[in-house]
């Protein structure tokens, strides 16, 4: 088969590897010609074709299969051309499930997906059972799609994360258990409105069957529209005891097939935030449809631990708390951590803008925060919308917070994220909490959230 690959990220480099050991003649193509590409061209053998600095249209047209990255809009110039010329185009997980022999759950929603895809890898392998986990989990903490399906020796189970993006170009695509964590508007510089991206992460659904299993949070209007009409069994998780996994008298619940099966209680789970322990319901009833024993999900709760940038704890120094969230890139996801925090909150909101309204969070802020200080290119902004939903006025940024008072502070700092820090450091109280929750994305100063986040962690660590 001839294959051709739009991208040289971790993803396009994972398709290739793939098409190549399956014995494809493989051409990649990536317009950035940048040293770290470069570098990337390197991991791909002599028999693969790769081209930098532009795209060969003609041969991608003449290709038998092509596989488009993730990071590639949809209003790409190579991929408006393919779409011209009658050229459709699919994902990268969509083609590694092609090779698949083991059964595939797979995990899409707004927020939580990463922390739900390893959560359940680690209780089924708690359970003995042989699994493994990937796809849009990033970080370089589980590998591509692709990578999954080069095993020498396949998982019974292969546990994928899949974003909107991935999902929005499958055919095939067939989890033998899907998940749905939550849904909440995100990625709005990339969809023209929230029911585009709603629609792509429907796809979940697409080839669904009588022996689907769908696990579904409770009361979710979105989700349960999403969904309608898929064939399959529901479960669902949160929303008290009428769920399949619930919290009743501070312990985490499953009910599984009639029986009550109490796992562990919710002060022994080491994990910040309410939203962990939604994540850690929706991933043991998850694993459990797939097999996991409740004692091996009971451990895997108790051996779990935060994820770097999310609600991850780096610093406690006098009385203060400095947590990184850098991987809360959206409003839904800033609320959620700032309702799971049981202190007053200094938070750090900013980044690249990705066009979400600030004055949602007014509720959340108005009953956890102390000070906002709103920084980088979004900055302007959300201090500006929460100003006008909160009816404060942005302060300066070295004005004393008067601690009597219980509305919150606003603060705008132009500047780098040393200026953001010293800024917090300034207001912040014993008792309170530095929160790095943005709700934008990173790429205004950084290459990833994760590069943000560990700014932040050298940041706080270096206050200690």
């Amino acid at each position: 088969m001839n294959v051709a690959v739009i991208g040289l990220g971790a993803s396009g480099i994972a398709a290739a590897r793939l098409a190549a050991e399956k014995g494809g003649d493989v051409y990649v193509s990536d317009s950035r010609t940048d040293d770290a590409v470069a570098a990337r061209r390197a991991k791909l053998g002599d028999g693969t074709h790769v081209e930098l600095g532009g795209h060969d249209v003609d041969r991608m047209v003449d290709a038998d299969l092509v596989v488009a990255s993730p990071g590639i809009s949809p209003d790409a110039p190579v991929l408006r051309e393919l779409a011209e010329r009658g050229v459709c185009w699919i994902s990268e997980p969509e083609f590694a499930c092609r090779f698949f022999s083991g059964a595939l759950i797979g995990i899409t929603g707004t927020n939580g997906k990463t922390t739900t895809t390893l959560l359940v890898d680690h209780f089924l392998r708690a359970s003995g059972i042989r699994s493994a986990a990937g796809g849009n989990v990033g970080g370089g903490l589980a590998p591509a799609a692709s990578d999954l399906a080069r095993l020498d020796d396949p998982p019974d189970w292969i546990v994928l994360e899949m974003s909107s993006f991935q999902l929005a170009r499958v055919e095939t695509f067939q989890p033998d258990i899907g998940v749905v964590t939550n849904l909440s508007p995100d990625h709005l510089d990339r969809y023209d409105s929230v029911d585009s991206y709603y629609a792509d992460k429907a796809r979940l659904f697409d080839n669904a069957t009588e022996e689907s299993l769908w696990v579904l949070p409770a009361g979710d209007e979105e989700v349960e529209r999403l969904a309608a009409g898929a064939r399959g069994r529901r479960y669902t998780f949160g929303e008290g005891a009428g769920s399949s996994a619930f919290v009743a008298d501070g312990e985490l619940i499953l009910r599984f097939e009639g029986e009550i099966e109490p796992l562990l209680p919710r002060s022994d789970l080491p994990l910040l935030g309410a939203h962990n322990v939604a994540n850690a319901l929706t991933a043991a009833l998850t694993a459990r449809l797939a097999g996991a024993a409740p004692g091996g999900i009971t451990a895997g709760l108790g051996s779990a631990r935060a994820l770097p940038h999310r609600l991850e704890l780096v610093s406690d120094h006098a009385g203060v708390l400095w947590i990184n969230d850098s991987k809360a890139t959206n409003v839904a996801a800033t609320s959620s951590a700032l309702t799971s925090l049981d202190r007053p909150v200094v938070l750090l909101l900013g980044g690249k803008d990705k066009g979400e309204d600030f004055g949602q969070l007014a509720g959340a802020v108005r009953s956890h925060v102390r000070v906002v200080i709103g920084y980088g290119e979004a900055g302007p902004r959300a201090t500006r919308e929460l100003s006008a939903a909160l009816g404060v006025d942005v302060e300066a940024a070295t004005d004393v917070c008067d601690p009597s008072t219980t509305t919150p502070s606003l603060r705008l700092v132009e500047g780098s994220l040393e200026d953001v820090m010293a800024c917090a450091l300034f207001v912040a109280e014993p008792g309170n909490a530095v929160l790095l929750s943005p709700a934008c994305s990173s790429f205004d100063m950084y290459e990833s959230y994760e590069h943000r986040g560990r700014h932040f962690t050298r940041l706080a660590q270096a206050v200690a």
